[in-house]
């Protein structure tokens, strides 16, 4: 039997640009919510976690509103956070981004995603189809674990609001990436929240 995760980005925050840490959703990442919704609407889910933040929890209300079977549980183990500081294999371009992360938000960051892979990504019994709403840089490190990348890869990995990620793994395998950043289900105005516009 197989075991499916699927990694959401919470939709779009409102005034994020302004710096703001965590906020409601914007009315642009309400649509990206109920969008996705409609896509993932007649997955068996087992379970759904989300970060607690306010726009994890408010995508992930968006969501139960359209499959009310299955209530989603917050989980620290999803919060936003830096994964890793930096690292020798790094290239120097990445390194102006750490120059306002503090080394305990790094220590606290790698001890978060160690415990959120162990916990999330342990072999489970039957089949399982277990939701995850959280943010960029979890998402990015759940990849980067399953394909086996260096650490610092993590940061060459973006989500677009309300991209889907999927990752399976089935009996004596290890984990596969089956799909990453899938945005079939938003409209090209509503792909936001990737450094670069997609072009197609």
């Amino acid at each position: 039997m197989s075991q499916y995760i699927y990694l959401v980005r919470h939709g779009e925050q409102q005034d994020a640009q302004h710096g703001m840490g965590d906020g409601p959703l914007s009315a642009r990442g309400r649509r990206q919510g109920q969008l996705l919704a409609e896509r993932i609407g007649g997955l068996p889910l087992t379970a759904t976690y989300h970060s607690p933040l306010q726009r994890a929890s408010e995508t992930a209300r968006i969501i139960g509103e359209r499959m009310p079977s299955i209530e989603s549980q917050p989980s620290a183990l999803l919060m936003d956070c830096v994964p890793t500081g930096k690292t020798t294999e790094m290239p120097s371009a990445y390194a102006p981004f750490f120059g306002a992360v503090t080394e305990a938000e790094v220590d606290a960051g790698t001890a978060q995603m160690a415990d959120a892979t162990a916990e999330f990504l342990a072999p489970r019994k039957g089949e399982r189809h277990d939701l995850l709403i959280t943010h960029n840089f979890v998402i990015a490190w759940f990849v980067r674990e399953v394909l086996g990348a260096p650490a610092w890869r993590w940061m060459t990995l973006d989500q677009a609001h309300c991209g889907l990620t999927i990752i399976q793994r089935k009996p004596g395998r290890p984990w596969t990436l089956l799909t990453h950043n899938d945005l079939a289900h938003l409209p090209m105005e509503l792909r936001t929240g990737l450094p670069d516009p997609l072009l197609v």
